[in-house]
């Protein structure tokens, strides 16, 4: 923000007094500080900043104003400090921060975790250009020193609805990466955060939390991680450790269908079908494969265009459960219609609904549809 010398330094000398005495004063034109946090992942990301308003301290009107007036274009000097040529300080007051918990990359070049100045150098035309900084305890950008320089971004301005107080938010947050972004008084500005190795971070946590809490203890938290490793297709060989301690460990394991299912999903992840296939078929059989469980995978099999496997799945499943004449029926009608198989096909549909559950009424017009479908 612009400031005569004087000005300058009667605030920096009144702010020294202030600490000094140990007393407590409004911020200089009662540019609040602030503060937001996101998490991407695991890594937590802090912006600290002071937010000043479009009105301005005494009231002033200022719209029209703020870019090119109250922000200087470009990069200046300011009439104070070491910097004859400063970009904005990209907030009031002190410097603004960018804080990272663990290392991340921006405009895709590393930065170790750390606490960073943030500046902004806005131009009347084409891009803006952020930069991060190793100075981050300075004041403002007065000692701004472009050899710190850690990164810089080029980004385009936005038009945006109007925003009377300067403010920092984050936008497209996923578990890899978000947008950090700045809005003020018409215009918003922003950058991308990538966390390239997010999956890893969380293994690398997963591995600390098995070793130092009760979650070493519990064969749900090694299902748990296995599963996380072959859905994202990380670690997949501390996956498959996780997957066989989830098995068979003497103090916590079970061999059960949900920890012989999460062993074959770890090797399926690992390309290596027929041993998935293996544990899978042992995994159906047990004693703990329920009714529901055990058709999923049937339905898995025929979305993968196994069809005669799907079937043969759907079959057991019926033997194995003559209790249930709803969902085992529901099974074989679908598997043989993807056979192509219409009078069995109609058989079960027609089984299924003389069965239906009451949970299930809603379903009906389905699945008599179903029915039609096949007579036609």
């Amino acid at each position: 923000m612009k400031k005569t010398l004087l000005a300058t330094w009667v605030f920096i000398c009144l702010g020294s007094v202030a600490f000094a005495q140990g007393i407590s004063l409004p911020p200089s034109g009662d540019n609040q500080k602030s503060s937001v946090t996101q998490t991407i992942g695991l890594v937590q990301v802090t912006i600290n900043y002071s937010s000043p308003d479009v009105h301005g301290p005494n009231g002033e009107d200022r719209k029209g104003k703020i870019w090119g007036d109250v922000v200087h274009y470009g990069y200046v000097d300011q009439g104070f400090g070491t910097s004859k040529a400063a970009p904005w300080r990209a907030g009031a007051n002190e410097n603004t921060t960018i804080t990272f918990s663990h290392d991340v990359q921006v405009g895709g070049k590393k930065v170790t975790a750390g606490t960073y100045g943030l500046f902004l150098a806005v131009e009347k035309e084409g891009a803006w250009t952020w930069i991060l900084n190793k100075d981050a305890s300075s004041w403002g950008s007065y000692f701004y020193n472009p050899e710190l320089d850690v990164v810089r971004v080029q980004a385009t301005p936005q038009d945006c609805e109007y925003t009377e107080w300067l403010t920092y938010s984050f936008d497209d947050r996923r578990r890899n990466s978000a947008v950090a972004f700045l809005q003020w008084e018409n215009k918003r500005i922003g950058f991308k955060i990538e966390v390239p190795n997010a999956n890893e971070l969380y293994v690398q946590t997963i591995r600390n939390e098995m070793r130092g809490s009760t979650a070493g203890f519990q064969h749900q938290s090694y299902i748990a991680a296995a599963t996380f490793c072959a859905q994202n297709k990380v670690e997949l060989e501390q996956g498959l450790q996780w997957a066989d301690l989830a098995i068979s460990d003497p103090f916590f394991g079970q061999e059960n269908f949900n920890s012989l299912s999460t062993k074959a999903q770890v090797l399926m992840a690992m390309n290596r079908n027929d041993e998935a296939e293996a544990v899978m078929d042992k995994a159906i059989k047990h004693p703990t494969a329920s009714v529901g469980a055990v058709h999923q995978y049937a339905r898995s099999l025929l979305n993968a265009g196994k069809t005669q496997k799907a079937v043969d799945v759907f079959k057991l499943n019926a033997k194995n459960h003559p209790e249930d004449k709803f969902t085992t029926n529901v099974g074989l009608a679908r598997g043989y219609t993807a056979l192509g198989d219409k009078k069995n096909a109609i058989k079960h549909w027609e089984l299924a609904i003389k069965n239906l559950p009451e949970n299930q009424k809603p379903n009906l017009a389905f699945y008599e549809g179903e029915v039609k479908k096949l007579k036609e």
